[in-house]
């Protein structure tokens, strides 16, 4: 660490800072062991960038074209248009669009990645991968309107494979084939009438690049409604095919008890982390790290525990919920998941991996393994992902982290000992098994009260606020007051620490959530899947709105990220919003030099679509909003409240 940012630190009473930057208790305890191992982590180089960018924070600033980069003055003293001539307004709509444009490509592209290895299943190439799923597959293949009679499984595969992937570059003016599958009619005639309607998944994020480039539109609004039509692209086929794709390869997830945070790691195991979102490279991962010849070599190497694979974000979450693979952490720990001194390799696939993973592994004995083409970090070991023999890879990687067991200094481990029970893996699927096979419970308890609503909590975390807190707390005030809470994701991961995903946590909920939970066996809040998982609540949202017969923004229902960072949050929280769903926003976006983008955002966007953002950092405040929003609709329903 340099000696300017150590000197800050310390002058910042570093007990307090360490305990203050989380509510888990083993981020402080690694703080201070990086502090004594003088490694920088995500905290030092939040403090180091203080003071931050006020234009940036802003959205002011614009580095679209070589003419500038050009600066509004929020004051109105100084310039108030680009050399272009462009305004605050457009430069802050175009600088979110672009924002949002980079998070649907994110996820969209994962799910080509997906969807691919799902076409090298019938084209037998990818012969390590498989129909796990027989039943979601045909499901799916209904709800495309593929005939499935008499065909077996790879037939009916390629068929789905074959629409999955058109959905990238499909030509013509037709909607998206899986939002036209999944989506309810009274949400499609919504984006019709305003022309929004998505038609192939890289053509909205390719117009959304030339929209904002210099030069071509310059109206917020206009800028803003393709934003929303980008971000339904992702949310509505980009992710949903991610989703759906995924269960019918690796299993459709059930509820499975998992362990959850950094004490999952092991003294006497080689410790393998798997970090990223695709879970083609985790679940191989997996399988080859049960590989009787791997196991006793690093047996013979010292590591009389064998093999132990854990998780790291939202490919974390994809084996956490699918095969019960502890999940060591969330976002803003996986360079302390090094600190330990513990772990053995961290195997990288795409998203949220921090380049500074290859310097904290510096100053131990750490590989980081990056393992895709798009994903070169420099100081890594790369060693490329073959899809067409992905078990004999994955079997390469495990023994780099077996043999790299030896180089690991004892001296300089510290495992902490929390870890927490969870259960995990609620599916659409395993939610309705739970109803017995019947949403009618869920819809019955939801419209006499004792389930007031619904809340979506997704996202990240986010040095800019206490680690994992507004998730927490959140949570905790929607449940008390009968609120069900599901989400994906990095909150997803928090749950599974704070103890809120066993069923016991049941005795937190207002009196009509904890008759059901208990009835039910089932804890307050559910998990969902990862970041990219976030469809499964879109397709819970319609099938309720289907089953009322009404639209996806009537009911009484609302998201929050309460901790986001990514620019896949902004496309998340797009295509909630514009499905309908009132989204909290708990850290707040570059968008306050425009007072037209606020307003679009957070007044007009609701009379078009029937959803919008608001923006509330305190999450005690934030939480009472969101009920306040739930009985507001209620009450619109003439539901009991």
């Amino acid at each position: 660490m340099e000696e300017r940012i150590y000197e800050r630190l310390m002058k910042a009473s570093r007990r307090e800072f360490y305990e203050g930057v989380s509510s888990d208790p083993t981020v402080p305890q690694l703080l201070e062991k990086a502090e004594r191992d003088k490694i920088e982590t995500v905290w030092h180089r939040y403090l180091a960038q203080q003071p931050q960018c006020g234009f940036g924070l802003l959205g002011v600033c614009c580095r679209n074209c070589n003419m500038g980069p050009c600066r509004i003055d929020p004051f109105g003293y100084g310039p108030q248009k680009g050399v272009c001539g462009a305004t605050a307004d457009t430069i802050v709509a175009r600088n979110l669009m672009r924002m949002l444009a980079a998070g649907a490509a994110a996820h969209s592209d994962h799910a080509r990645d997906i969807a691919e290895v799902f076409m090298g299943i019938p084209e037998g190439w990818a012969k390590d991968y498989g129909i796990n799923d027989r039943e979601k597959l045909v499901a799916v293949a209904e709800r495309l309107g593929i005939e499935t009679d008499g065909k077996d499984e790879k037939e009916i595969a390629r068929e789905i494979a074959e629409i999955a992937l058109m959905e990238f570059g499909k030509p013509g003016e037709d909607p998206l084939k899986f939002l036209e599958a999944y989506a309810p009619e009274k949400r499609k005639e919504v984006w019709k009438k305003l022309g929004i309607t998505p038609r192939a998944i890289d053509r909205e994020v390719t117009e959304m690049m030339h929209r904002t480039h210099m030069g071509v539109d310059a109206d917020p609004l206009s800028l803003i409604a393709h934003g929303l039509r980008t971000a339904l692209a992702d949310g509505w086929s980009g992710s949903l095919m991610a989703t759906e794709l995924s269960d019918i390869m690796f299993g459709t997830p059930k509820p499975i008890k998992v362990w959850a945070n950094l004490g999952v790691l092991r003294e006497d195991a080689v410790n393998i982390m798997v970090h990223g979102h695709n879970p083609v490279l985790s679940m191989k991962i997996v399988e080859a790290a049960k590989d009787p010849e791997l196991n006793e070599l690093a047996k013979k190497l010292g590591a009389t525990g064998g093999i132990n694979v854990v998780g790291m974000c939202c490919t974390g979450n994809e084996v956490l919920v699918r095969l019960g693979i502890p999940v060591a952490g969330n976002l803003l720990q996986q360079e302390l998941a090094i600190i330990t001194g513990a772990l053995e390799a961290v195997v990288v696939d795409y998203q949220c991996i921090m380049p500074a993973l290859v310097d904290v592994a510096s100053c131990y004995h750490t590989k980081v393994i990056t393992t895709e083409p798009k994903t070169h970090i420099p100081g890594a070991l790369h060693i490329e992902f073959d899809k067409a023999n992905a078990l004999e890879t994955a079997k390469e990687i495990v023994r780099v982290a077996v043999e790299n067991f030896p180089n690991r200094r004892k001296d300089r481990v510290f495992i902490p000992k929390e870890k927490m029970e969870a259960v995990v893996g609620f599916s659409v699927e395993a939610i309705l098994k739970a109803l017995g096979g019947t949403l009618k419970p869920l819809a019955e308890a939801l419209k006499v009260g004792k389930i007031k609503g619904i809340a979506g909590v997704v996202g990240c975390t986010n040095p800019k606020t206490r680690h994992d807190y507004s998730h927490v707390t959140i949570t905790k005030e929607l449940i008390k007051n009968d609120v069900l809470v599901v989400g994906t994701g990095c909150w997803a991961i928090t749950m599974s620490k704070a103890g809120l995903f066993k069923p016991e946590a049941a005795e937190l909920a207002g009196p009509g959530l904890k008759e059901v939970c208990k009835s039910l066996g089932i804890p307050p809040a559910l998990h969902m899947g990862s970041c990219v998982d976030c469809s499964r609540m879109l397709v819970a949202i319609a099938a309720l709105a289907d089953y009322f017969g009404v639209d996806m923004s009537d009911l009484p229902v609302v998201g929050s990220a309460p901790e986001w960072m990514s620019e896949k949050a902004v496309s998340i929280g797009a295509y909630f919003v514009a499905s309908g769903v009132p989204v909290h926003l708990g850290t707040v976006p570059p968008v306050l030099g425009s007072k037209r983008v606020v307003e679009i955002l957070t007044e007009e966007a609701e009379k078009l679509v029937g959803g919008k953002f608001f923006v509330e950092t305190d999450p005690k405040k934030a939480a009472e909003a969101m009920l306040n929003i739930i009985i507001e609709k209620r009450k619109r329903l003439g539901w009991p409240v």
